[in-house]
């Protein structure tokens, strides 16, 4: 699976400082919600956490590395969603996971801070969350690590080729239906379900 490597200058060694950085992505978020990431500035995330603005340049040494660091904080709560999800089970077949991975994915644009305006990163750089591979890439290399692990399918490079495909195609139509409508137009929302549910089971057998 793709290593991640951390935008922070210095990981935070107390809780006090751990808690300051999550209230500057926090803040990082609340921002990119109000004015997208044009409006991003580290004195206004250091205003609106609360911290001096040496605060932010200890962890981060830009506005960048701000949203780097929630984009992963994003892609870490979307693995840990379907990761709980998988863990429930009722699933057939590994590919009829596309429809919960899609309503987590929903579910997070309409209510998780930042993320409708930031998701994994590509507003600020395709490569956020990792220099040597796009954003999308390092989603479905975390999607298809959480099937394999779950379902025991055989970790091969059509499985990744699929996912990776899979990934693009639903990130194409989805960012359609947010266009239609701030909350997801849940008619193309249910046709990208089909899409790609369609396009793993006829292409990708278990081993």
């Amino acid at each position: 699976m793709t290593e991640i490597r951390t935008p922070l200058r210095r990981r935070p060694a107390q809780r006090r400082s751990a808690e300051r950085v999550q209230r500057m992505l926090d803040a990082c978020a609340e921002i990119l919600d109000e004015d997208g990431y044009d409006g991003l500035t580290t004195t206004r995330i250091a205003q609106r956490a609360e911290v001096a603005i040496g605060s932010v340049y200890q962890f981060f040494p830009d506005k960048r590395a701000v949203a780097q660091a929630l984009a992963q904080r994003n892609l870490e709560e979307f693995g840990r969603r379907i990761s709980a999800r998988l863990t429930e089970g009722g699933f057939a077949h590994w590919s009829d996971t596309v429809g919960a991975i899609i309503d987590i994915f929903v579910e997070m644009h309409r209510t998780v801070p930042g993320f409708r305006v930031l998701r994994f990163g590509d507003v600020a750089d395709v490569h956020l969350l990792d220099s040597d591979a796009d954003n999308n890439a390092v989603v479905a290399d975390r999607i298809r690590a959480l099937i394999v692990d779950t379902f025991g399918v055989r970790d091969a490079p059509e499985l990744a080729t699929a996912l990776a495909i899979a990934v693009e195609a639903g990130d194409a139509v989805l960012k359609l239906a947010f266009r239609r409508r701030p909350d997801g137009d849940p008619v193309i929302v249910a046709e990208a379900e089909r899409l790609i549910h369609g396009y793993l089971a006829a292409h990708i057998r278990e081993s």
